[in-house]
């Protein structure tokens, strides 16, 4: 497996993994699917931000993919990401979700982004345990603010802290 920058040859794949989320997981708050022109929007609205779109691609074939962006969108944040990880269903627990958020914690930090966030549903252990290994924190959650499959969803913020930069303008302490 080989991780790389994604491209808009690799928005098929991303459509699927992302369309497999949306109708058999709680991971996404979607109910809509999406087809591979709005993925290749995603990937242009995400790279003229400069923010990384990076997939998982074992034998020419993309089996997840990662990337962040803007925490919220107002320039008090501008320090602060939230990212997204997705692993083609066929390819669960093979470490391919960590090795994809750990590249994405090595861009971020590379980049002077000072807090990464998380926001997983509540039930979603794998994801919870996965975060919490790689240094995330549970910060609140957030009981029945979202709803799929007929039921309530609660939503656990977790974040890990990039540095310790004790002035948001300087890049590194």
């Amino acid at each position: 497996m080989r991780i790389r920058q994604g491209t808009e040859a690799d928005c098929e794949a991303i459509a699927e993994i992302y369309n497999h989320a949306v109708k058999h997981t709680a991971a996404i708050w979607n109910d809509k699917t999406v087809d591979t022109e709005n993925r290749i929007n995603w990937l242009h609205q995400r790279q003229d931000k400069g923010f990384p779109v990076r997939v998982a691609e074992e034998n020419g074939t993309v089996i997840g993919y990662a990337s962040y962006g803007d925490w919220r969108p107002f320039e008090g944040f501008r320090h602060s990401v939230e990212h997204s990880v997705y692993v083609h269903p066929s390819h669960g627990r093979k470490g391919i979700g960590r090795a994809l958020l750990g590249d994405l914690i090595d861009i971020a930090r590379n980049k002077g982004v000072h807090v990464m966030v998380a926001a997983i549903e509540s039930q979603n252990m794998a994801s919870l345990h996965l975060h919490e290994q790689l240094g995330f924190v549970v910060t609140g959650k957030m009981p029945q603010v979202g709803t799929k499959f007929g039921r309530w969803l609660d939503l656990t913020f977790m974040q890990l802290q990039l540095d310790t930069r004790t002035d948001p303008d300087s890049l590194h302490e």
